[in-house]
């Protein structure tokens, strides 16, 4: 297993952009490659309306996708300070993966975009850490000795890459947002690499 899986639900393209400049920074690791997954959106009804397989994007994730995987990077927009409920809804599917500890050992980390400077994007990152530990991940966050911590007008804290979409629009992010998403997807690369080479 080389593959980091990057999973990621995003409605306005910003939670995607990031998720590609993440998977830029995973493949900046010898020998690491992403596998990029999205999850599908959720609606009121017990039928389902989306097809199995998306129009465009990448392919939605399966419980198969996390267990072939080396380390995880999930990520959401944030909805009231917590993860976007296609996503929840992934997780909370994955118990069985939590019973047979398939996860446990592999190191994880988590990122988010809001529309506005102060809209939840802790909270929400927090938040999707809290399965994950769960499931025995080790979470990796961004040190300060990333410069892109200290120097950011926009998205990046210590907990995971953000983005803040009313200051450079959706998708479009910053230098330092595009630095720090790249450092996270690089960190858990070069961490899940040296757990594999120890076991």
């Amino acid at each position: 297993m080389n593959e980091i899986l990057v999973l990621y639900y995003s409605r306005q393209g910003s939670t995607a952009a990031i998720a590609r400049q993440i998977c830029r920074g995973v493949e900046a690791v010898s020998g690491m490659q992403a596998r990029l997954r999205t999850v599908a959106p959720v609606a009121a009804t017990t039928e389902r309306l989306d097809p199995a397989v998306p129009n465009d994007g990448p392919p939605y994730a399966t419980h198969e996708d996390l267990v072939q995987c080396c380390g995880l990077v999930l990520g959401s927009p944030t909805r009231f300070g917590n993860m976007a409920a296609p996503l929840k809804f992934f997780l909370d599917g994955t118990s069985a993966l939590w019973l047979s500890g398939a996860l446990v050992g592999k190191p994880a980390a988590v990122f988010t975009s809001t529309q506005t400077l102060h809209g939840g994007q802790e909270s929400t990152l927090l938040s999707m850490m809290l399965p994950l530990l769960h499931h025995g991940m080790y979470l990796v966050g961004l040190p300060y000795t990333e410069r892109g911590l200290t120097d950011t007008r926009s998205g990046g804290t210590p907990y995971g890459a953000s983005h803040v979409a009313a200051i450079s629009g959706h998708g479009e992010l910053s230098e330092m947002e595009r630095e720090l998403a790249f450092a996270l997807g690089r960190r858990v690369a070069v961490l899940a690499d040296k757990l594999q080479s120890r076991a």
